[in-house]
This record gives C-alpha cells, sequence and structure tokens, in this order.
C-alpha cells in the first residue's frame, strides 16, 4: 500500500493530501529512510512521522485498504510517542 494511503486509512493522518504534503516534506521515515508518498508500505515496517516537535513512531500490523474508524487503531503498534 501506499504509504500517503495507510497513513490516511489508519487515521495516524485525517488527510491524504496532508500525508502527502508531510512525506514530501521529509517528514516521515520507513524503516529510518525518508520517504516519498508512494513508497511501499509492508507489513512490519517501522512507520516514524514527525509532527513539528513531537514524533510518533509506529510498527504496521495490517495494510487493509479500507477499515472503520474503531478498526484503525489495529493497523499499527505504537513503538515511541515522544
Amino acid at each position: 500500500m501506499r504509504l500517503d494511503k495507510y497513513l490516511k486509512v489508519s487515521r495516524i493522518i485525517k488527510r491524504r493530501t496532508v500525508s502527502k504534503e508531510a512525506s514530501e516534506l521529509g517528514r516521515v521515515l520507513i524503516n529510518g529512510k525518508v520517504a516519498k508518498p508512494s513508497s511501499q508500505v509492508n507489513v512490519n515496517d517501522v512507520v516514524t512521522v514527525t509532527f513539528g516537535n513531537k514524533s510518533l513512531t509506529v510498527k504496521v500490523l495490517n495494510t487493509n485498504e479500507n477499515s472503520k474508524k474503531d478498526e484503525a487503531s489495529l493497523m499499527y503498534e505504537v513503538i515511541d510517542n515522544e
């Protein structure tokens, strides 16, 4: 699944355009490497998103194309929330 879509479907970022912009600005890492919006996200990848002076690191558990609001948090496991 594309990175920008994963961030939106998992509800880490609410809008796909915002997740695309964050990726283009280098604020999203996959396994420690800067990722483009079109980068593929796979199960067991570690995704780090930087929001201003805070960052969120999650481990990808699932890459469903669609998920309901209450199921979105099951798509990842929070590793670090600074």
